[in-house]
């Protein structure tokens, strides 16, 4: 299956973007080392495809307060079927399909991304000065020759840490500069990473089911490390897309859990934490979170009847004699 498609939409959105800084004055190069207008066409690149999966964001965060609804049930089966895995399994399965809920939800952003993330390594890692066409999905050569000398604090976008001697001369950039560059970029990417997915895990707790529990275990340390490797040969340019993302992750996620808090019990501790029996509730209703969600009120109960006791110093009345005989 070709992917052009996608590098021709990567290709479309830096372009406009770039023409749109280009018109508004952006200097071109020589700002402190860097191409700013290509910069900001990598950052506005994020800020698009995060509004187009706005949407998908929403139904990430219902999914989630879903399955820490479902924790306490969750618990009771873990109980039941202590040892059995395969039944707990089955039975955890049913349970979400029953109550609507998909484990898999809370990843759903980040794998909608990752076709954009390998479009933009395809179109960057082809930025080279060398190539005879120029033409790269819909660019002129003036655009191509433009974007392969844009620098990040003289760092050619392009660049990577890994970058080879022949690939940096071609670039006309200075090795150190480039791994210093891209290596602190890099440790960034780490930080970021890790910071977006223990914001969420530590608003919501830890899973109790031991396979949400991993995942969120491999979001919170496994992605980040793996970053140190892998990084080395991700363009300069990548980097910055992936460090921007989770900038604007970490603030959307923050006004999210701000304006709609997770379920908490009615001792107000969330996650893996909570040690009230009682039913969880939401925290705050309304919102587009929980639009078509009425919270179902409790009946009053209606008020005991007061019952008036005997004056002080009065005798008993016994209800089973009748009205006392008149004597004449």
């Amino acid at each position: 299956m070709s992917l052009d498609w996608i590098y021709y939409a990567i290709s479309w959105i830096l372009l406009t973007w770039h023409s749109a800084w280009d018109a508004i004055g952006v200097p071109v190069r020589t700002v402190l080392g860097t191409n700013w207008s290509w910069i900001l066409a990598i950052v506005f690149l994020v800020v698009t495809v995060r509004v187009i999966l706005f949407p998908v964001f929403v139904k990430q965060i219902k999914s989630q307060r879903a399955m820490q609804a479902l924790q306490p049930k969750v618990k009771e089966l873990q109980e039941k079927h202590k040892g059995d895995r395969e039944t707990l399994q089955k039975e955890m399965m049913e349970l979400y399909r029953k109550e609507k809920a998909n484990p898999l939800m809370g990843c759903l952003p980040m794998f909608l991304q990752i076709p954009v993330f390998l479009g933009l390594f395809h179109v960057l890692r082809r930025l080279d000065p060398a190539k005879e066409a120029k033409s790269l999905y819909g660019w002129t050569a003036e655009q191509f020759d433009s974007a392969s000398s844009a620098t990040i604090f003289t760092a050619p976008i392009a660049g990577k840490f890994g970058s080879t001697a022949d690939e940096l001369a071609r670039l006309g950039a200075n090795g150190t500069t480039v791994k210093v560059i891209a290596g602190i970029l890099v440790l960034v990417m780490m930080g970021t990473t890790y910071l977006t997915s223990r914001q969420m895990i530590l608003k919501t707790g830890w899973a109790e089911d031991p396979q949400q529990r991993m995942i969120q275990r491999l979001m919170l340390y496994g992605i980040p490390l793996s970053l140190l490797v892998s990084g080395s040969i991700f363009p300069i340019g990548v980097i910055i897309y992936w460090v921007t993302n989770n900038l604007f992750t970490l603030g959307q996620q923050q006004w999210v859990l701000r304006k709609f808090p997770p379920l908490v019990t009615n001792k107000g501790v969330t996650g893996s934490k909570a040690t009230s029996s009682g039913p969880v509730q939401p925290a705050k209703t309304g919102g587009f979170l929980n639009r078509n969600k009425p919270v179902a009120q409790a009946p009053a109960k209606p008020a005991a009847p007061k019952v008036a006791g005997p004056k002080p110093g009065a005798k008993p009345a016994n209800p089973k004699k009748g009205p006392a005989k008149r004597q004449g």
